[in-house]
């Protein structure tokens, strides 16, 4: 069992053992990770529960879902990625590294843009997952979902969310304005240009993705001046939820590990 905190403030999520567990100790790095469009925060409990408590793994919760279920989505990544900014104040005393799905992946490129452009806040590392790099032909706005029908029958060819909650009308409801608001953002994004991180980029991806061919993440390397690495997984769009843990093997690989 697990428990969930909120950090800081409505925007942050902890999972951590329940009382009786072991002792979480001093992680030596803090991971913030971002969920897909329709997604929460819960999506990153297994990967956090297999990082710690060597890493602090946050996940952040977007309005519009969940216990924030009454706030309006933010239908602007670029804004999305100031109030993300601003609700991870001043800098702590550990390294912090960001990791992004999906739309996420996008969420969490421009919070490392931001954080870049102030004295010592760049990440120590910025990854990426199941997303097309900003410089590859990217899906024209008109080809996006142009009604309720296009963007159930896309979520369901991604695999973003149960069949079962999609058939559910009165899940349906609860989950569409999220689902609604998120694309109206990706439909309307335009990427940071230019190489304006230094900070070491990895991309992950699925082989069988039908909707980020592997060729077009490779293009992330465009975005920073430092290292930059593909690690491609077996499996579609979702590839991390069978892969858990070779991600955070991976993770634990790339991130600074607890002294001792």
């Amino acid at each position: 069992m697990v428990a969930v905190s909120r950090d800081r403030n409505v925007w942050l999520r902890r999972f951590h053992p329940v009382a009786g567990a072991d002792s979480p100790g001093d992680p030596a790095c803090e991971l913030v990770c971002f969920p897909h469009a329709g997604g929460s925060a819960a999506y990153w409990r297994r990967l956090a529960l297999e990082l710690g408590p060597a890493v602090d793994v946050s996940a952040v919760q977007y309005p519009g879902r969940l216990d924030r279920l009454g706030e309006a989505p933010v239908e602007d990544l670029h804004r999305l990625a100031d109030l993300v900014v601003e609700a991870l104040g001043a800098p702590g005393d550990r390294p912090l590294a960001l990791l992004g799905h999906s739309m996420g992946a996008s969420v969490a490129y421009e919070v490392a843009v931001r954080l870049a452009r102030l004295p010592g806040r760049e990440p120590r590392l910025l990854a990426v997952s199941s997303r097309r790099a900003p410089s590859a032909p990217g899906r024209r706005h008109a080809d996006w979902p142009r009604d309720d029908a296009e963007l159930i029958a896309r979520v369901r060819r991604l695999g973003e969310t149960e069949s079962a909650l999609l058939d559910d009308p009165e899940m349906l409801a609860v989950i569409l304005p999220a689902l609604r608001g998120d694309y109206r953002a990706l439909a309307s994004y335009e990427p940071t240009p230019g190489r304006p991180l230094t900070c070491p980029v990895v991309a992950l991806t699925g082989d069988r993705d039908p909707d980020v061919p592997v060729d077009d993440v490779r293009g992330w390397r465009e975005c920073t001046s430092g290292e930059f690495r593909v690690r491609v997984f077996g499996g579609g769009h979702f590839f991390l939820t069978d892969h858990t843990s070779e991600v955070a093997d991976l993770m634990r690989g790339l991130l600074p590990a607890p002294a001792g």
